[in-house]
């Protein structure tokens, strides 16, 4: 009989043995093993709801043109058609052990202690998948999903917890379901897309989506729910927060712009988690939602932590810039013309021979598109970027971005070290970064490895001993505990954390 058991050879299980804190990982992937989902679907809401599934599933994972994907279409009709290239064998199979580990709950629980964790938050492969139903099954299909989910891993709650997948296509279709999954299910964490695609109206009311579906497929727009969007979402943030729910995103940009090769996964693939969480997380901070609800806690995961940094250094050198009083240095009206007339008078006789000109149209001359270009000046609050932000200091930058955002880093990654730059960082501030093994893709082929690969960081000085505690312990266990001080209750993290002393240093935990 084959032993399972590899306890004594996993460096992660020596690792966390030499701990004095727990382990908590924001970012495990498991499958469903799917007769028995199927089944649980059916039985919940019907033959149509697997159907719909179905379709939803194949839908996310192919990228199609004329009923083919892309491994059915040939060179030339990839190049015709334009279709990005899908991934080819995107999950764990070699290694048997842990491709049963995904799909089997029990097994995942027992061998938590030779990954190194103590504590890990699932995201099912599909629990988003019903974000792309029918309008007519989106809600019954979602609803299905989070309760067999919720089932299934309840007896494992002291080390386990799915996330609840939430739709967000209306701001109310988002209230309900995520009553539902806390108030009825007993689900703590949510999972969202970071955006929602929509039509463009002045497109679509010209080309209707019924008899032009070619037309409406590429006639969108994202909604990121906080900048520009068609709903008000403050009331879905307002529910998340009185309900005490952390929100995680893993929002991907594979078809935009510059990711959208026909032939080239990885040039598709390395990076698009950032750019497409760094487009979400911007809309809520420009929108003011940071600003608004500053108890909601936002973890983007799978994009590493390093653009959390960037973003946040360019806020604060672009508003030293292009803040409301800084923006005068730009402003045309104070250009003094008779200093310019001047200038110009004694050094511009060269550049301006043959040419008569008094001084308000050489101003004008001069200043071109930036004084000609717009029908108008902007008013009020169109001219200030960060006036819905409510910016006015560095200071407000730094509470409304790295207090609110968290940011999922994996184990193998060395922009890490950004992150916990506090030399380079406003204010010497580190950004939040969290342990995301994302194990269960096929990034991590040995489900033991990552613990260990995060230690080697700082056997190697990326980062300290200090900044791998934050990154595996204090910024997780903040992640969750600001948004829900009752989050670890009953759990394995509440025993452990007993023997931990904390203290509280401007609202945010500190690990003494």
């Amino acid at each position: 009989m084959t032993e399972y058991s590899r306890l004594k050879t996993s460096r992660s299980a020596a690792i966390r043995a030499t701990l004095d804190y727990p382990v908590i990982d924001t970012d495990v992937h498991t499958n469903d093993f799917t007769p028995a989902f199927e089944d649980y679907i059916a039985k919940y809401g019907g033959v149509k709801l697997v159907d719909e599934l179905r379709k939803t599933e194949a839908s996310r994972l192919n990228s199609k043109s004329n009923g083919k994907d892309w491994y059915q279409q040939t060179p030339e009709e990839r190049q015709y058609n334009r279709t990005i290239r899908s991934p080819w064998w995107a999950r764990v199979t070699k290694n048997t052990l842990d491709l049963a580990t995904y799909t089997l709950p029990g097994l995942l629980y027992e061998r938590q202690a030779e990954q190194g964790s103590d504590y890990s938050v699932l995201f099912l492969n599909n629990v988003l998948a019903p974000a792309g139903a029918s309008a007519e099954n989106r809600q019954a299909l979602q609803r299905a999903v989070n309760h067999y989910h919720a089932d299934i891993y309840r007896k494992y709650s002291d080390r386990l917890t799915p996330v609840a997948g939430i739709p967000l296509t209306t701001p109310q279709e988002g209230i309900e379901e995520l009553e539902f999954a806390v108030k009825t299910l007993g689900l703590k964490v949510i999972n969202i897309t970071g955006g929602v695609k929509r039509p463009i109206k002045a497109i679509a009311d010209k080309y209707p989506a019924d008899k032009f579906p070619e037309i409406a497929k590429y006639a969108s727009y994202i909604d990121f729910y906080g900048l520009d969007s068609e709903y008000d979402y403050d009331p879905f943030w307002a529910k998340v927060v009185e309900l005490g729910v952390p929100v995680t995103t893993h929002y991907g940009s594979q078809g935009w712009t510059g990711r959208s090769s026909i032939s080239n996964y990885m040039n598709n693939h390395i990076g698009h988690f950032a750019d497409g969480s760094e487009a979400f997380a911007k809309a809520l901070f420009f929108g003011g939602v940071t600003k608004r609800f500053p108890q909601l806690r936002v973890a983007m995961l799978e994009g590493g932590a390093d653009w959390g940094a960037r973003v946040y250094i360019h806020l604060v050198d672009r508003f030293s810039k292009r803040n409301i009083k800084a923006l005068e240095n730009y402003n045309p009206a104070l250009t003094n013309a008779d200093e310019l007339f001047e200038i110009f008078e004694r050094y511009g006789a060269e550049v301006t021979q043959g040419h008569s000109l008094d001084k308000d149209e050489l101003t004008k001359t001069v200043l071109g598109a930036s004084f000609s270009r717009h029908s108008r000046a902007p008013i009020g609050s169109e001219l200030d970027d960060f006036a819905a932000a409510g910016i006015e200091t560095i200071e407000d930058i730094r509470d409304r971005w790295v207090n609110s955002f968290f940011f999922g880093s994996e184990s193998d990654d060395r922009t890490i070290a950004t992150a916990f730059n506090d030399k380079a960082n406003p204010l010497g501030v580190k950004i939040n970064a969290i342990y995301s093994s994302d194990v269960g893709h096929w990034d991590v082929p040995d489900l033991t490895s990552p613990l260990a690969e995060s230690w080697d960081l700082v056997q190697e000085g990326v980062i300290s001993e200090a900044d791998f505690k934050s990154y595996v312990f204090a910024n997780p266990y903040k992640f969750y505990t600001q948004a829900n001080p009752e989050f670890f209750k009953g759990t394995a993290i509440e025993s452990k954390v007993g023997n931990t002393e904390f203290k509280q240093v401007d609202k945010s935990l500190v690990v003494a």
